[in-house]
């Protein structure tokens, strides 16, 4: 039964993480046949980043109260149904609005997803559940750009959104009779939930202010900081979002539960993730966008630079994650992501004539290996900082924070590359993503306490 539970996790995970990262590398593709150019690519991504960072919340809070599987269950079809649209969608702003129908999917595939092995694993098992998940979603998020570059130069850019429906339809087949530990999962959060009620306020305030500020942030590049389309969203934005954290301060049922950021794991981890997820979207992105459209790589080539990244991964997520669960997260999350700044540094080697065995490669093993001794510990770190009973929203806060970084780097790419993608740009902006994972590696040091899983879930409990 668990090996069954960490395969629905893993697969409901997997399909909203590869389509995170499957668009990169067709978005070339999209903008010739629906037009729009940078901006349109923009919000293509950001659509979906938007939709899913501003309701993960509420749903963490609804897969606590309603139930995993109950919300598993909407977020698939959602997802299955968004991305039939995006797949058919016959214009560039159809697309951009069922992207946004996609991550409110997402939104409710993630923490549930999380969730179920949180409350399912224990001890080094639970650090072991996690590390697999990591593995194999974080290949997904890294080797989408490989099978989204063949989709494109082989067929059209409007598979990579159609094969959702594959892993869509495994997972509701393993989903099927699937018994689940009671509490305090399904059945007591169902009961819960009659107890509890939606925050729809804090979401209402949460959506509002990213937005605004999101709108404006890509906009701007286009229509400039003194237009009103920019500056009104922008100062809507930066007020919806005050005005929610003042909500959930004072809420008695918040989606954002702030005492829980009191807990230094918890706190401090999602600081780091934040720099560290900005990284991670910035470069990914730009990664993708410099081999094809200034490099000159078709589609495949570039998805397939993705490779010794997704393999490295794989490969090594699983032992870091056991020995995150057995010694403890802060090393690892100290050293890696200072690892995988230092790939991102090496690439600012690229230059004319440009040369990818030497400029890229280098820095992608090496940012790589660095990756894989982050992402397990940094989850395990979050998750074994908070109760089990709160493991959804735990979850959801963590991956909010996550696509709120990246959603912020995506839209402030633009004003990073100065409007234009060359050599000089890249090298900017590849420096610009080193320093943000040096950044959170340090902010890992100097923040984690270093107790392992079940010391922190025992700390935890003594409180």
């Amino acid at each position: 039964m668990e090996r069954r539970v960490l395969w629905v996790a893993i697969l409901a995970s997997f399909v909203a993480f590869l389509d995170g990262a499957i668009v990169n590398v067709a978005l070339p593709a999209m903008t010739r046949e629906l037009g729009g150019g940078i901006t349109t690519q923009q919000w293509v991504v950001d659509a979906y980043l938007l939709t899913l960072g501003s309701l993960i919340l509420i749903a963490g809070s609804l897969s606590d109260t309603l139930g995993r599987v109950r919300i598993l269950r909407a977020g698939l079809l959602v997802f299955g149904v968004a991305s039939l649209a995006c797949a058919f969608a016959p214009s560039a702003l159809l697309l951009v609005v069922s992207r946004a129908v996609q991550g409110a999917g997402a939104a409710l595939l993630v923490p549930s997803s999380l969730a179920l092995i949180t409350s399912t694993f224990s001890g080094p098992a639970q650090g072991k559940a996690i590390g697999r998940w990591t593995a194999w979603t974080g290949t997904a998020f890294l080797a989408g750009p490989l099978l989204g570059g063949l989709l494109v130069d082989y067929s059209s850019w409007r598979l990579v959104f159609a094969i959702n429906v594959l892993p869509i339809a495994a997972t509701f087949w393993l989903l099927k009779g699937l018994a689940l530990p009671a509490a305090p999962a399904d059945d007591a959060g169902a009961a819960a939930g009659a107890r509890r009620r939606v925050d729809v306020p804090g979401a209402l305030l949460a959506s509002v202010g990213l937005g605004g500020t999101v709108f404006a942030l890509i906009e701007q590049d286009r229509l400039g900081w003194g237009s009103p389309a920019v500056f009104v969203p922008f100062t809507v934005g930066v007020a919806a979002l005050a005005v929610f954290l003042w909500w959930e301060a004072r809420t008695p049922q918040p989606m954002m539960p702030l005492p829980l950021f009191r807990t230094r794991n918890f706190g401090m981890g999602n600081v780091a993730t934040a720099f560290i997820y900005a990284g991670v979207s910035l470069g990914g992105l730009m990664m993708v966008l410099f081999l094809q459209e200034v490099a000159g790589f078709s589609a495949a080539l570039a998805g397939l630079a993705s490779m010794p990244t997704a393999v490295i991964m794989l490969l090594l997520s699983g032992p870091f994650g056991t020995l995150a669960g057995k010694y403890g997260p802060r090393l690892f999350m100290a050293v890696g992501p200072i690892v995988a700044g230092t790939g991102y540094l090496l690439m600012a080697t690229t230059s004319v004539p440009f040369n990818f065995w030497l400029h890229i490669l280098p820095g992608i093993l090496v940012f790589a290996v660095g990756m894989s001794m982050t992402v397990a510990p940094l989850t395990a770190a979050i998750l074994g900082a908070v109760p089990t009973k709160q493991s959804g929203i735990g979850s959801a806060i963590n991956n909010a924070v996550s696509r709120v970084a990246g959603l912020i780097a995506v839209a402030l790419a633009g004003v990073m590359l100065g409007g234009v993608l060359d050599f000089d740009s890249f090298r900017r902006i590849v420096a610009i993503t080193a320093a943000l994972f040096i950044t959170g590696g340090v902010i890992s040091a100097l923040g984690i306490v270093n107790t392992g899983l079940r010391g922190v879930k025992q700390t935890q409990a003594a409180a």
